[in-house]
């Protein structure tokens, strides 16, 4: 990669992803190399996945610049986020773009090149939103909408960043240097939550910084996803709970 260039970072946490992550790579490298020639590598954090995940990884790697980083045991999100966005972030420049994506194939790399533009033209953070004019969820269970929903408003009144209406979609652009600056800061504790809560936890950390934060609509296609959830949705409403009280007390 070009070291003149803004770099695109993709950080992709996997765990028994053998049935997408292959697909989605293809669509990623095609995204950012045959249709816009952008510099970028992928960084893919393998949680102790018990399929094919880190063998088609591999294979992929052979012709396209991945980073593969394996958890011998799986750990959970908070972990896979924390190591893929250190190691990312400590193969940045301060200019380039660190992008989180699911691997599960609900979010379309099409969108990849949206996030870079919004960030090229001023953003700090731009977020993939649910909840902004034009965006369309699909395949997803009603209560998981009813929950998703619910969750924006409590955290635009409990803490509300402007520019952020959705606070649990992982899928985002950050300024490399943003990430940088947030993990002088906090060390270890920057990604310190295990489940699903840490989405939420990583913006209410950023929200206490002077950033400019921005949203696109998409569309969450989880007609597309192969395999089971791996979410724990009673575990999840319980842990966001506690985190929302707990950033009442500890920043």
């Amino acid at each position: 990669m070009s070291e003149n260039k803004r770099k695109v970072l993709v950080v992709l946490p996997a765990y028994n992803e053998e049935e997408n992550i292959g697909e989605l790579l293809d669509q990623i490298q095609f995204a950012l190399e045959e249709d816009s020639k952008t510099d970028y590598k992928v960084f893919v954090v393998n949680d102790g996945s018990r399929d094919n995940t880190a063998a088609i990884v591999e294979e992929k790697a052979k012709t396209m610049p991945i980073d593969l980083f394996t958890h011998p045991v799986n750990l959970g999100l908070g972990a896979t986020i924390r190591d893929g966005l250190y190691r990312a972030v400590q193969a940045s420049n301060p200019k380039d773009i660190v992008i989180t994506m699911d691997a599960d194939a609900t979010h379309n790399p099409g969108l990849i090149l949206r996030l870079f533009r919004m960030i090229v033209e001023g953003h700090d953070v731009v977020i993939a939103s649910r909840f902004q004019p034009g965006a369309r969820v699909i395949g997803l269970a009603w209560y998981r909408k009813l929950l998703s929903y619910t969750a924006s408003i409590i955290f635009r009144i409990t803490y509300p960043i402007k520019g952020v209406k959705d606070y649990t979609c992982g899928y985002r652009a950050f300024r490399a240097d943003v990430l940088q600056s947030a993990m002088n800061e906090y060390g270890d504790k920057f990604v310190d939550q295990d489940g699903f809560q840490c989405l939420v936890d990583i913006l209410l950390k950023l929200r206490r910084r002077k950033l400019l934060f921005g949203e696109t609509p998409f569309i969450l296609r989880y007609d597309q996803k192969g395999g089971m959830s791996k979410m724990n949705v009673g575990r999840t409403i319980k842990n966001t709970l506690i985190l929302i009280v707990k950033r009442f007390f500890v920043k």
